[in-house]
């Protein structure tokens, strides 16, 4: 009987499956990451947001007593209410004036450079610790925004310390770091073609007919994208009210994160914190799902029909 011969040319199983999956090896290191320290702590806040987890007491009870003490608590629905405000306020003034200082530099006018750079540079900094604390030495009492009013024969107003304003002065904060918004949107504005700029003119409409029949319909995929990803910063915010007011005065500025960061890592009540966590990434889904169904009555894209 012959001998079986062997081919040595012919790929192993085990050289075929690296072939398949060669493209795993470059990720590989992201994956972990990603499984490691997003997935696995996505997972298990969900898992803790159903005890009573402390992080030095454990579990001793599993069940719904978490969601059922947010919505029974009048500070976390306080909370919630002042982080709605402060979303509703930033994200529609942030989008105005970006589209605005976009709309201005998108002119041929003579060191327009420079200009966008020193737009953009606030979005690279208004993140970081020491801009929150320049900001609360801007507004405090003796602050410079009071020495111009001072100086100009008004009263100082305590702008941290009252209510009415400390929401809007962490706002601000928030509004000025319009620069990568306006970048996308400068963006948009110069991939709109001269051409109808120019036969609108021909027709006699005005600057202003044009920028709300012709500008603002063509850069309406820009302006969904802006709105959804500001509205997840939005909600997200927490530099601004934990350096410059902490929260107050008398819990005006307590916005939900800054009330999960409490409980957790101060009261170190982990599974009421995960639960909030929650109810806060429920509603951002929400408000992002609702974004997405109603684009297709007023984003215009292109390729359409």
């Amino acid at each position: 009987m012959a001998a079986k011969t062997i081919d040595t040319n012919q790929p192993s199983k085990f050289s075929k499956f690296m072939r398949r999956n060669y493209g795993f090896l470059f990720i590989i290191v992201w994956l972990f990451g990603f499984l490691v320290f997003r997935m696995y702590p996505f997972l298990s806040s969900l898992y803790y947001s159903f005890t009573d987890f402390h992080l030095f007491k454990g579990i001793s009870e599993y069940g719904l007593m978490n969601y059922k003490e947010i919505f029974a608590s009048d500070k976390i629905m306080s909370s919630l209410g002042i982080t709605f405000s402060y979303a509703f306020i930033t994200v529609p003034l942030k989008l105005a004036f970006a589209l605005f200082i976009a709309y201005i530099l998108n002119y041929k006018i003579k060191g327009v450079s420079i200009f966008r750079t020193a737009y953009y540079i606030p979005s690279i900094l208004g993140g970081s610790v020491a801009i929150a604390v320049l900001w609360k030495a801007l507004f405090r009492d003796e602050g410079l925004i009071n020495a111009v009013i001072r100086a100009f024969g008004g009263e100082g107003i305590n702008w941290l310390a009252e209510p009415d304003y400390a929401l809007f002065i962490i706002s601000l904060l928030r509004v000025w770091q319009f620069g990568s918004a306006m970048v996308l949107f400068l963006a948009a504005l110069k991939g709109v073609s001269q051409d109808l700029y120019e036969a609108a003119t021909i027709d006699g409409a005005s600057k202003a007919t044009q920028f709300f029949k012709i500008t603002v319909p063509l850069i309406t995929p820009v302006v969904f994208y802006n709105l959804v990803t500001q509205l997840c910063q939005a909600f997200q915010e927490f530099n601004g009210p934990y350096i410059i007011t902490q929260g107050g005065p008398r819990g005006a500025t307590t916005l939900l994160s800054l009330l999960i960061y409490n409980r957790a890592f101060q009261d170190y009540e982990m599974g009421m914190a995960s639960a909030m966590a929650w109810v806060l990434f429920v509603i951002v889904m929400v408000l992002s799902l609702i974004a997405f169904v109603s684009q297709k009555y007023w984003v215009y894209y292109g390729d359409e029909k």
